[in-house]
């Protein structure tokens, strides 16, 4: 049997009953699964086995180049961080298009509270992905014409929860070699904890897996730390962002009537792009890297996803620093990821504060 028509037999196995549960329970439309299902298909039919591409001399030698940087970064993670040791990220697959998904965001107009959906397996959470930008854009627009604020954001990568071979992407050779690395830490951290119906759990988990993946990475191949500076200008502007949001919300939430609501939230964004220039001139220089995001039309919807990578960034490196090593880290945060939601966000709370009274152990 042909790599090909075997993927496709476990997939059709395991996406058919989905299909059926998300029909039954009403969680989503059926055409919408049906994009799902052949988008998935779709790139199982792109992909083939890196090592074939690896053995192919008359392939772009940069490509091969990546690959086998990419599948040293592949063997490091199960090796060194812990992370499942699969097919996943061991297969390519060569997209025609610069993301491989288009994520769709909304929220009334006069609230920040996201329209949610819920998916078998992966829960509720504040997006509906799809793999083709106009299928996202055509969905906005009907949100839209309902008062909706909307957003559509492209996205190179993304995890099955080991459901399914992840195959490596073109998308995601858009990055450089040391971000290639982490977001296979990243997405491979999925596949080692994800809690249904707590983005901001699974999202910091996998954020934090990332980043000290990276770091331990960069050690393991002699190279001296990462500039940070990166990432401490990304941790300021969501900052900025979530300021803004905060703002937002006392807004929403005053006795004020619609249009001194609209009228404030206007004001809102005006100030926000006020204090990034001021940032962005002073503080960084003149670096420009965040004007498209900015200087686009803002709403509610934009400022969803900020923040939920980084929520609980400082209490899983607490939580690292109490465990002394990948495996008891797993243990105790999969022990954080099965408590009731408030108990587990006091837990969290508390790793914020380096509280060590904390559950140790997780049950098999």
């Amino acid at each position: 049997m042909s790599f090909l028509s075997s993927t496709l037999d476990r997939v059709l196995s395991r996406w058919v009953p989905l299909l059926l549960a998300g029909a039954l329970s009403g969680c989503a439309s059926l055409s919408y699964y049906d994009q799902l299902v052949d988008g998935q298909l779709d790139l199982l039919r792109r992909s083939e086995p890196v090592e074939a591409i690896l053995a192919d001399e008359s392939r772009d030698p940069e490509l091969r180049r990546r690959l086998a940087l990419a599948q040293e970064a592949r063997t490091f993670a199960s090796a060194e961080l812990g992370l499942p040791d699969n097919r996943s990220y061991r297969i390519y697959a060569e997209l025609d298009r610069p993301y491989v998904v288009w994520n769709l965001f909304a929220t009334p107009e006069l609230s920040l509270t996201p329209l949610t959906h819920c998916f078998p397996i992966a829960g509720c959470v504040a997006y509906r992905g799809y793999y083709s930008q106009s299928g996202a854009r055509g969905a906005a627009a009907l949100l839209q014409q309902d008062g909706w604020d909307t957003y559509v954001a492209g996205i190179e990568a993304y995890s099955t929860l080991g459901w399914f071979d992840d195959p490596l992407l073109s998308s995601m050779l858009r990055w450089d070699d040391e971000r290639l690395a982490a977001l296979i830490f990243h997405e491979l951290a999925h596949q080692r904890l994800y809690v249904a119906d707590d983005t901001a759990f699974s999202e910091s988990f996998a954020s934090f897996v990332e980043r000290e993946g990276a770091r331990q990475w960069r050690a393991a191949r002699g190279l001296p730390p990462a500039d940070g500076r990166a990432e401490r200008m990304r941790e300021q502007f969501t900052a900025l962002i979530l300021a803004s949001r905060e703002r937002l919300q006392a807004l929403y939430a005053s006795d004020l009537d619609d249009a001194a609501k609209r009228a404030g939230k206007a004001a809102e964004f005006e100030r926000l792009r006020t204090e990034y220039r001021q940032l962005r001139d002073t503080e960084w220089q003149g670096d420009r890297r965040y004007d498209a995001w900015i200087n686009a039309p803002l709403n509610n919807a934009r400022l969803l996803p900020f923040g939920l990578y980084e929520q609980w960034l400082s209490a899983f490196a607490a939580l690292y620093r109490q465990a002394g090593d990948w495996a008891t880290f797993y243990a105790r945060a999969a022990t954080l990821g099965k408590l009731p939601p408030a108990e587990r966000e006091r837990a969290l709370r508390a790793l914020q504060g380096e509280n060590p009274a904390l559950p140790e152990t997780v049950n098999p």
